[in-house]
């Protein structure tokens, strides 16, 4: 599922310097460590998702535009699966060699045009957004089709089964964890965009 040509360090330090900003300005910018742009853009280690968003926020961008900014979204109004732009897959898991652990966030069409990121989500057994929560300034919305999602909004938490939802204001710190032995598949959306 991972591009194993994708170098998430190079592109990091390629688009940190098309902004004209310093390691410790773009840490700042995005609230995290300033060794911790350092050690990315070494490949010294691979960021969560959580992570890498918080970063990306600091440039003003998505991770469509980090992964995929070579191709353009289609512009619909439908589309098939080999149209969705994949947020996900070329983040790699450290130390795991099969699938376990892996998410896989694929956008519908243009996110930044229509205000609105629909995602397909899969979660396979025991990925996890992170124990660094997710704030942001969006709301956001899902449905479980399969499997068993742990949801966490505030302190809050619960399982969410096939035919469960949920909807929240994604300023409340929030996490989502597969707790199922099997993959969870969620289809989702924010407004603003966020990935």
């Amino acid at each position: 599922m991972g591009d194993q040509d994708f170098d998430i360090g190079a592109r990091l330090l390629a688009m940190r310097k098309a902004a004209r900003l310093s390691q410790r300005q773009l840490a700042e910018r995005a609230g995290v460590p300033h060794a911790q742009i350092s050690i990315i853009e070494q490949n010294k280690s691979s960021p969560s998702i959580a992570t890498l968003r918080k970063i990306l926020t600091g440039l003003n961008l998505t991770m469509g535009d980090f992964f995929e900014n070579e191709r353009a979204a289609p512009s619909g109004p439908f589309f098939h699966p080999e149209d969705l732009l994949d947020l996900t897959s070329k983040l790699p898991v450290t130390g795991m060699q099969d699938q376990q652990g892996r998410m896989a966030f694929r956008q519908i069409g243009d996110a930044r045009r229509h205000n609105l990121q629909i995602l397909h989500e899969v979660y396979e057994a025991g990925a996890d957004t992170g124990e660094n929560m997710l704030e942001h300034f969006s709301t956001e919305g899902g449905y479980v089709l399969e499997g068993a999602l742990e949801v966490t909004v505030g302190n809050d938490i619960r399982v969410l089964h096939p035919g469960d939802s949920y909807l929240f204001d994604s300023r409340a710190p929030h996490r989502f964890r597969n707790v199922h032995d099997g993959r969870t598949v969620v289809v989702s959306a924010c407004t603003p965009p966020f990935l």
